[in-house]
């Protein structure tokens, strides 16, 4: 397999950030955070600390969050959402000021913009570059940069598409991804599956162009981070039972169970490595949380 740039959109980018006047960028939105958390406590047997979103968003059922990445900074989180009516937004997260502000995702057009209509069931953010997880689409690429301010809010266009090319093997499916500690341009992605679906790994190397696989065989798997030579899974088990980690290596995982609440999603690593990053997504039982990274 290999990895390939596709849709380039920088002309459709150029022109939507003159038809609003400029770029903003990131640090407007950090100045601009109209929405509060709160912190709580989440209903896992893992040592945590969490924090639940605003009234509105907690028991929303047309949004849905899926995907977080530790931003360049200490305490900015990134965490996407899709909509059950198509669409996809990222919510740029204060832990320090306890408060946040939603961005929508555009794929930009000739004339304008369009919804970017994707599960967005993983994020990477590294520098001022997200990926976004688009399932059989692949990644999504936007630069925060990029930010513009209108009338109804903030949005983000994305700026190209990376693929895979699957020749003979089953379609990869990019349910969910986390960045690889020191090694920049390297990303692990992850697919959700049941018994009768594929349930792989792929190591990405953006630079290179270059795919690896490997079988993870988690059910329900949600999110990965890589930890030293060994990794670290989310896994779900439907709207009424807590969550699972699995730690190890495939073939030799060990399930942590109720180690996650109801509803687990994407998985991210704090830049010390010490700290576990999770969201939850079920209206009225919506966290996110930040856990003690278990031992092998």
């Amino acid at each position: 397999m290999h990895l390939a740039h596709t849709d380039d959109l920088a002309a459709e980018v150029e022109a939507l950030v003159s038809s609003y006047g400029g770029r903003v960028g990131l640090g407007a939105v950090l100045g601009d955070l109209d929405r509060r958390l709160r912190r709580t406590v989440a209903p896992c047997l893992s040592r945590h600390r969490a924090w639940a979103w605003d009234t509105a968003d907690r028991r929303d059922r047309e949004w849905w969050p899926q995907g977080v990445s530790p931003g360049p900074d200490p305490g900015i989180l990134g965490v996407t959402w899709y909509a059950k009516a198509g669409g996809s937004r990222l919510s740029v997260v204060d832990l320090r000021a306890r408060r946040y502000r939603h961005v929508t995702l555009v794929r930009p057009t000739r004339d304008g913009h369009q919804p970017l209509r994707v599960h967005a069931g993983g994020l990477a953010w590294s520098g001022s570059t997200l990926h976004v997880a688009a399932t059989r689409a692949g990644l999504w690429v936007c630069d925060t940069g990029d930010v513009l301010r209108g009338r109804d809010g903030y949005v983000l266009p994305v700026r190209h598409r990376l693929s895979v090319d699957p020749g003979d093997a089953e379609p990869l499916r990019f349910s969910f991804l986390s960045t690889v500690p020191g090694a920049p341009g390297r990303l692990v992605v992850g697919e959700y599956g049941n018994r009768r679906q594929t349930r792989r790994l792929a190591h990405l190397d953006v630079e290179a162009g270059s795919v690896e696989l490997e079988e993870h065989g988690v059910l329900c798997a949600q999110g990965v981070v890589r930890v030293d030579d060994s990794y670290v899974l989310s896994a779900s088990h439907g709207p009424w039972t807590p969550g699972s980690l699995w730690t190890g290596r495939p073939g030799a995982f060990h399930e942590r169970r109720w180690a996650l609440p109801i509803g687990p999603e994407d998985l991210a690593r704090s830049a010390d490595g010490r700290r576990l990053w999770t969201v939850t997504e079920h209206p009225r039982r919506r966290w996110i949380l930040a856990l003690r990274r278990p031992s092998k």
